[in-house]
Parts: structure tokens; sequence; C-alpha cells
């Protein structure tokens, strides 16, 4: 008798198909233009509110021409990894230039966030060690947890009583090491970590503490400095991880802390020495983005007039926005099949958004997650929450 072959959950699994037959099938949407507040999909023009591009930086001409500046002096790429002969000098100077935008020491640049999070967390934590993460951090979060090989333990989201249940119970097994690891800005629901709180948490239970701030950076504190800024707490995060992907405008991420802990994550990290670096153009283009973000603050007074107008619009229709508080405003929908008909009515008005399903939320707590841009104007945003009114109400969810 044959072994199982492993292909055969490829071949069993239907639940993709089953949607893409009744035309509800929303992932892998091809677009035809830039990431800006209104792209092509298959030459229809869709208003974006499904991007994370908060800042509204990829289409921004200096942007453009670094990345292009960057290729005619250093090519398209470095065939090779930092470790050996994949740095460049922008990677050292763009490390420089994070370190002090973001008030740290050091910093040291990944191939993408990801990886930044799997590199730094599987690297310090070993097998004696903890890694406490809160419930709805990010899924890389997670897999960086397993392959550190130390102890994952879970605290229910944003719940400072639970996280020190957690914290008690490892101070109770001896004398281990203890990372705590939360978003700044959590993904789907839109809301901001309890910082404060966490800090006192960590110092009082002798842990690290790691925040990664892909939607914070750019978004909250002084000049878009992120969430330890926001909170005046620079100083007391000891690992924050930070991805280009978003207001940055490029790929790729960052972690910054003391210069003695980069220094070891450069001879130790697995995922910086074994990938390739950061490919020239990308490297140029976080460099300039930065600088448009210092010299711009308008730009993100415009994101929070539009997360606020959004956000109000929104509510006063009827809409459960859960704990958004962010440019991450979801609108709660409810079931599965549910979710996937508000989104494709939204399609078909024009309204480009991420409906959200399980794993990534709970079943029956389906979502439509829509992100806002500096630079969307009133008139896209009016639009957009006549198209939600008008759905809204044919589907009797207001």
């Amino acid at each position: 008798m044959c072994d199982m072959d492993i292909f055969e959950k490829c071949y069993s699994w239907t639940k993709a198909k089953e949607v893409m037959a009744k035309g509800l099938y929303p992932y892998f949407r091809e677009i035809e233009s830039g990431q800006d507040t209104e792209v092509y999909i298959h030459g229809k023009k869709m208003l974006m509110l499904g991007s994370n591009s908060y800042m509204g930086l990829t289409n921004h001409p200096e942007v453009k021409q670094a990345a292009i500046d960057a290729i005619n002096k250093y090519g398209t790429g470095n065939a090779g990894s930092r470790f050996l002969n994949g740095t460049l000098d922008i990677h050292r100077k763009l490390e420089e230039k994070l370190a002090d935008f973001l008030g740290t020491e050091s910093a040291l640049l990944y191939g993408t966030g990801y990886q930044t999070n799997v590199g730094v967390i599987s690297c310090l934590v070993g097998p004696r060690d903890y890694i406490i993460t809160d419930k709805m951090d990010h899924a890389s979060i997670f897999d960086a947890a397993r392959f550190s090989f130390g102890k994952t333990l879970k605290f229910k989201h944003n719940d400072m009583t639970d996280l020190e249940r957690v914290l008690k119970s490892c101070s109770e097994n001896g004398n281990r090491g203890k990372l705590i690891v939360v978003d700044g800005v959590f993904s789907m629901e839109g809301d901001i970590v309890k910082l404060p709180d966490v800090v006192k948490l960590a110092k009082k239970y002798e842990a690290r503490l790691l925040v990664d701030d892909a939607h914070g950076t750019g978004v909250l504190g002084k000049n878009g400095r992120g969430t330890p800024t926001h909170f005046d707490l620079v100083n007391d995060v000891d690992l924050l991880v930070i991805t280009f992907s978003k207001s940055f405008a490029s790929l790729g991420g960052a972690v910054l802390a003391s210069e003695k802990v980069i220094h070891y994550l450069k001879h130790h990290s697995r995922s910086l020495i074994f990938s390739a670096s950061m490919p020239p153009p990308a490297v140029q283009a976080v460099s300039m983005a930065i600088d448009i973000i210092k010299r711009e603050p308008e730009r993100i007074e415009k994101l929070w007039h539009n997360t606020h107008k959004m956000k109000k619009g929104l509510v006063d229709m009827g809409f459960d926005t859960g704990i958004g508080e962010t440019p991450i405003i979801p609108v709660l929908i409810g079931e599965m099949e549910e979710c996937f008909t508000f989104w494709r009515m939204l399609t078909d008005e024009g309204i480009f958004v991420n409906p959200v399903v399980p794993p990534a939320v709970p079943a029956g707590q389906c979502l439509i997650r829509t992100s806002y841009m500096a630079t969307h104007t009133d008139e896209q945003l009016d639009r957009a929450l006549d198209a939600f009114y008008r759905i809204g109400k044919k589907l009797n969810k207001i």
C-alpha cells in the first residue's frame, strides 16, 4: 500500500474554487497601474481603499526618480547577501538615516519586513526563553516564534491584565529570558497598542520588548516617527521593527536597537546572512520617502483628516468599525459569504477594498478592511461613503 501523497491536500481543497464559481473571489486581483488613490483593474478605474501607502508616496516623482538614479549607478540588484558582497554604501547611509530619524543607536536593513521579524526573533530567542505575543500580532511574528525554539505564550488582544498573568507564569518557572512582542498598530483591527502599560509590565517582570511598527511608522508620532514617539517611549523599546512597503513606498524592512544588539544580529541572524540584500532602487526610494515625510508634515495632517472623516462617516451611518482608531478602519460584516457579497457590490461600484476572513479573523467576524492615504481627496471619500451607505442599506447592515 502506498503512503499518502503530500499533494492530496491540494487536489481535495475546493473552497476557493467554490467562491470563484459564485463570482465572489476577491484575491490576486491584477492591478494595471501604479499604487495610487485610483488604480485600473481590467481597464476599469477603481477608487483604492485597500492600500497601505499611507503617505501616498509610491507614485511621487522624487521617489521614482531616486529609484531610477540608483539603478543607473548601482544596477538592479546586488547579487549577494549583506554579509558578503551585497553591502553598498547606500545601505549604510540609510541605516544611519533611519537611526537618526527614529532616535535609536543603530539600524539594520533586511530584504522584507517579514524577514526582519523572522531574523530578529529567531536569532535572539533561544530554547530556554519565552516569547510573549499579543494574539492579534502579525503572522510573521508567530512564524518567527516557531523558528526560535523558544516557548511561545499568547495573551488576549491588548489586555494588560492577561499580559501580566502570562508574565507571572514565566517568572514562576525560574530565571529565563522573556521577549514581549506587540504590533504598534494592529493591521486588521486598526487599534494602537497600549504601549505605556506594556512598558511598565516589561520593566516589572524584567522582559525585553519588541514593537513591530509596520503600520505605525509614518502614521503616528511627531513627523511620523511611529508608536514609540507617539507615547514618548523611544528609549523604553528594546527592538523596533519597521517595514518599507507602507509609508515608505518601497520594499524591505529594518530593526532598530542598541549598537551591540545590531552588531550581534549582523553576525548571527540567518535571514540576513542567507538572503540577498535590498536592491538599490528600493533603498533609495526609502531614503527619499523619509526626506519628503520630514519636510512635508502636512501629509500626516491630511492623512488624519481623511481618517477622522471616514471613521465618523461610517459610524454615523450605523456601521460597526470595531476598535479601529488609525487609517486602518475595519467594517464588520459577519459571515464569510456576506462579506464577499459586500465586497463584490463595492467592486461593482468601483471601490477597491479588502475582505478579511478566517483565519485572519475569527469565524463570524469577517470584515471589510479599508485603509486611507494622505492623498485621498474629500470628493473621493464622499463617493466611497455614498457607496457604503447604499450597499449597507441594501444588505441590511445599517
